[in-house]
């Protein structure tokens, strides 16, 4: 996990994330329990339970279909073959390609309420009538990702909420331990994790934790977590991120900054373009969401393009927000191993 590089002076929750009260709740209310303004959907099977990571039970008398989802834990839901058919948060690009949090979901057949964040549509979501929403949330329970706090506590009156921690700021939730509760998820919703495609993308993924384990051993390069704004150059704490702290089990060196700003909750320090090159990296493991500048629009810092890494290429795309399905995640971490196979020791 990362941050909003357009976002710096939102705090701490802003930084993460991406970029009045409505006063609604009772009109609000009306319109989601109203059937007639929107289809009922495939009908599930049940009773359906499920207990969050806020140790929080959620009971149905059926399986959810009419299920509305933070666009990251949908697409590791769609991916373990759970169909979710509306969504918030970065789902596509200008041109209507998926954002990178949008894994392989079908963006064109989806509902969605809110693009950016901040953005939350909270009527439509009224009307459309969810049975439950799912997203995570970063350390503090309260905060659920990409609902805007201004509106969170209409947004929660319409619907059951089921949130899974992304971090806990502890060594025991990692990327992987992360995955598992997605997993158990699904299941729960009736995915069928012994499939040939799930058993595939298990046996994918352990495949490409060996692969990365065995890269950083055999090459020990120093890497930089990192991401770049138009302003600032953000150097990652690889102890605040569950993907980065899986990395670190499994002999990654990653590089942790000594300057981080506590003030925002220790995620990174902010570096001048002057000085980007504090930090001796061999691989810069760098942020591919949408809102961080990316090597094609980084070439006009001068900077940049002097650091050693770059100039031997040494840059592999990092999901700051990562995937929590197996498939997904595999191929980031099949990347980062590649990357480090082959990277040459510049330090």
């Amino acid at each position: 996990m990362a941050f909003d590089a357009d976002s710096v002076k939102l705090g701490r929750r802003g930084l993460l994330a991406g970029g009045g009260a409505l006063g609604l709740t009772g009109v609000l209310a009306a319109c989601g329990n109203d059937d007639s303004s929107s289809d009922d959907g495939a009908e599930g099977t049940g009773p359906w339970e499920f207990t969050d990571d806020r140790d929080e039970t959620t009971e149905l008398e059926a399986t959810p279909t009419k299920i509305v989802a933070f666009t990251g834990m949908a697409a590791a839901l769609y991916d373990f073959g759970i169909e979710i058919p509306a969504v918030y948060g970065p789902t596509t690009n200008e041109d209507g390609t998926p954002t990178t949090q949008a894994g392989n979901l079908p963006v064109a057949d989806l509902e969605v309420f809110g693009n950016v964040y901040g953005e939350f549509d909270v009527e439509a979501y009224a009307a459309y009538g969810p049975e439950v929403m799912m997203t995570h949330y970063y350390i503090d329970p309260a905060s659920l990702w990409y609902v805007p706090a201004e509106s969170a506590e209409n947004i929660t009156s319409l619907a059951p909420v089921v949130a899974l921690s992304a971090n806990d700021e502890g060594l025991s939730n990692t990327l992987d331990t992360v995955i598992g509760r997605h997993a158990e998820l699904a299941e729960s919703l009736g995915a069928d994790l012994d499939s040939e495609t799930n058993a595939a993308n298990k046996e994918r993924y352990d495949a490409a934790v060996e692969a990365l384990k065995a890269a950083a051993a055999a090459n020990p390069v120093k890497v930089l977590a990192c991401a770049a704004a138009a302003d600032t150059f953000y150097a990652s704490s690889p102890l605040m991120g569950n993907d980065t702290r899986f990395f670190l089990e499994l002999g990654v060196d990653i590089i942790v900054p000594d300057a981080l700003d506590e003030a925002t909750g220790s995620y990174f320090e902010f570096l001048s373009w002057e000085n980007v090159d504090k930090y001796q990296a061999d691989v810069l493991l760098l942020d591919n969401r949408v809102q961080s500048l990316q090597p094609a629009q980084l070439t006009e810092y001068p900077t940049f393009q002097a650091l050693p890494a770059v100039q031997e290429g040494q840059i592999v795309g990092w999901e700051a927000e990562p995937m929590y399905s197996y498939g997904l995640a595999a191929a980031s971490i099949e990347a980062l191993a590649t990357a480090i196979q082959n990277a040459k020791k510049l330090f």
